[in-house]
């Protein structure tokens, strides 16, 4: 949620409303502030004291109220519908999707500072949402961007570390590889072997955030352009903002690719806290591991084919839907494709999530993105037919709670329209993307004092008696 702070308009507060429907369906008007504070480490020093305060007052007041009941489906179906963390970046609602801070994807692109009037939101300004849980102004983005092209330096033994891999290693297990050669540099490491008070540990690591976030698209640039372009890098232009510099970095210049990356790293950024990678980055940290150590865990959760690598696997599976039947191919025989791949006991990557019932507002932006840029483009043409054919057959199939498309449905064929054809790299883009939104609550667990994470774990003989005596 945003945080509320009773300031005057006439005070350095302004004070904008914008209209919502709450959970429950219901409007509900929430005001959103933006200080004149250019420097985003003292608008944080300003909140920080507060919100301790609120989560005191929490555990006093309702430290023994219940959220709910833990069956045993939930314990051996990988703890589902099971309310266990906090997480105050955003929060993710079964039928209306993220919320950043509060915001909706369609208010996020309306609100936030964009490159061009009417562009898509930079990912500066869904950082210092994410962190300060407030709009920022341009000018509050722009010095922000700034801020990160100078802590964006990276030192010569990341470069060395990753060259020590096979060129044919997998681009997450590179990029991670680089992410743990940064740790080095740790702000938050060197400041704990120092002794530093446990009431600052949110100061360092702050600064080790800020510098991860602002390093990882060099890295992954790096690992892109030494695996598909003959290992010719490209320089950080200062022109540019964070979304536009690691296209360009990458090797993309169209204005419309920068669109899209300032886009897509918004969008992927954080899909609150119980998805893979965001839990494992907050469950490492919770043992104090500095922000590089808990990133690089993240990222190792992100790789597997049930998260974060199921974006290469639409692109794919996609690509051989046209080199079967061709890019022109009609209803039915897309339909007879579907259940030919659910029958031979697949899945139809990119439709169903964990959490969503509905289709993902993140699919729905990009398909909007789409219309506007590319609409003749057969590849996007064929995600629009599955998105007619596919939910009717995996409802008829009767074993999906949720047969509409996510996220990654349809951000390889955007990618692939504009050049980015290495399906197999797609999911370090989703890396850099994730860094925004774990980094950012990772300040948080150490300025509210989170504490070690340590669920209780039972085993089959233990869950057996407990149900015969409880019935």
């Amino acid at each position: 949620m945003s945080f509320f702070r009773g300031i005057s308009v006439l005070s350095k507060f302004r004070s904008r409303a914008v209209q919502q429907s709450s959970l429950s369906g219901s409007v509900r008007w929430l005001q959103l502030q933006s200080s004149s504070n250019l420097d985003l480490h003292s608008e944080l020093k300003e909140l920080i004291p507060e919100q301790q305060e609120r989560l005191k007052k929490l555990k006093k007041d309702y430290g023994n109220v219940q959220l709910g009941n833990i069956t045993v489906d939930m314990v051996l179906g990988g703890m589902r519908g099971m309310t266990g963390l906090l997480w105050e970046t955003s929060l993710l609602d079964p039928e209306e999707g993220i919320r950043f801070r509060g915001l909706s994807i369609p208010e996020c692109q309306k609100l936030l500072p964009a490159a061009k009037p009417g562009g898509e939101p930079l990912p500066e300004g869904l950082l210092w949402l994410l962190l300060t849980g407030k709009v920022p102004s341009k000018e509050q983005v722009d010095t922000l961007s700034e801020d990160l092209r100078r802590r964006a330096k990276i030192p010569d033994h990341v470069y060395k570390a990753i060259d020590a891999l096979p060129i044919t290693a997998h681009p997450m297990t590179q990029f991670a590889t680089g992410v743990m050669a940064l740790q080095v540099q740790s702000e938050f490491q060197k400041a704990y072997e120092k002794g530093i008070s446990k009431s600052k540990f949110w100061e360092p690591a702050y600064e080790d955030s800020l510098n991860l976030i602002a390093q990882v698209p060099l890295v992954a640039a790096y690992v892109y352009r030494r695996m598909y372009k003959n290992g010719q890098t490209i320089p950080m232009e200062d022109s540019l903002d964070y979304g536009g510099n690691f296209a360009h970095m990458l090797g993309f210049d169209n204005p419309e690719m920068l669109e899209l990356m300032r886009l897509y790293v918004t969008i992927h950024s954080d899909h609150e806290g119980g998805n893979v990678s965001a839990h494992t980055g907050h469950l490492v940290a919770s043992a104090l591991s500095d922000p590089y150590l808990s990133f690089a865990a993240a990222l190792n959760g992100l790789a597997g084919p049930l998260h974060g690598l199921a974006n290469q696997e639409v692109l794919l599976w996609i690509k051989s839907v046209v080199d079967e039947c061709g890019e022109h191919i009609t209803t039915e025989q897309l339909k007879d494709y579907v259940w030919k791949t659910l029958n031979s006991g697949k899945v139809v990557p990119g439709f169903g999530h964990g959490v969503l019932r509905k289709t993902d507002p993140r699919y729905t932006c990009q398909r909007e993105f789409a219309l506007k840029h590319l609409p003749d483009d057969p590849l996007f043409q064929l995600v629009s037919k599955l998105y007619e054919v596919v939910p009717p057959v995996l409802t008829e199939l009767g074993k999906v709670k949720n047969p509409w498309p996510n996220v990654d449905a349809h951000s390889g064929v955007l990618l692939n329209h504009y050049g980015l054809t290495e399906a197999r790299y797609y999911t370090v883009l989703f890396g850099v993307s994730r860094s925004l939104g774990i980094c950012s609550q990772l300040v948080w667990d150490r300025a509210l004092g989170l504490p070690l994470e340590r669920p209780k774990s039972v085993t089959m003989d233990w869950l057996e008696k407990h149900c015969i005596k409880a019935a």
